[in-house]
């Protein structure tokens, strides 16, 4: 397996990673009296993280975990991504 892949792979996994965390995120913020919208998800969810880190960061003082789950993920998959475009264009 060549290394790019290894690193689409390892992006892949982040990506999933990233939905969990969203699905988790938008599950708290719906216990707490947010209505979801499952029809325009994918649209909403950059709203629902935003409101669940105002909603930890008021109860706890700081954004909840998976804030930052969601944020490295993410952060991640992209540069692995990029990592892999450039080893395999070489």
């Amino acid at each position: 397996m060549a290394s790019s892949e290894i690193l689409f792979s390892l992006a892949i996994v982040s990506i999933v990673w990233g939905i969990v965390s969203a699905i988790v995120i938008s599950s708290y913020v719906s216990q707490r009296g947010i209505k979801i919208n499952i029809l325009f998800f994918r649209i909403m969810v950059l709203k629902y993280i935003h409101q669940y880190h105002e909603m930890t960061r008021r109860e706890r003082g700081r954004p909840g975990p998976w804030f930052y789950s969601y944020i490295i993920s993410m952060n991640l998959a992209l540069v692995l991504a990029i990592i892999g475009f450039i080893i395999r264009s070489r």
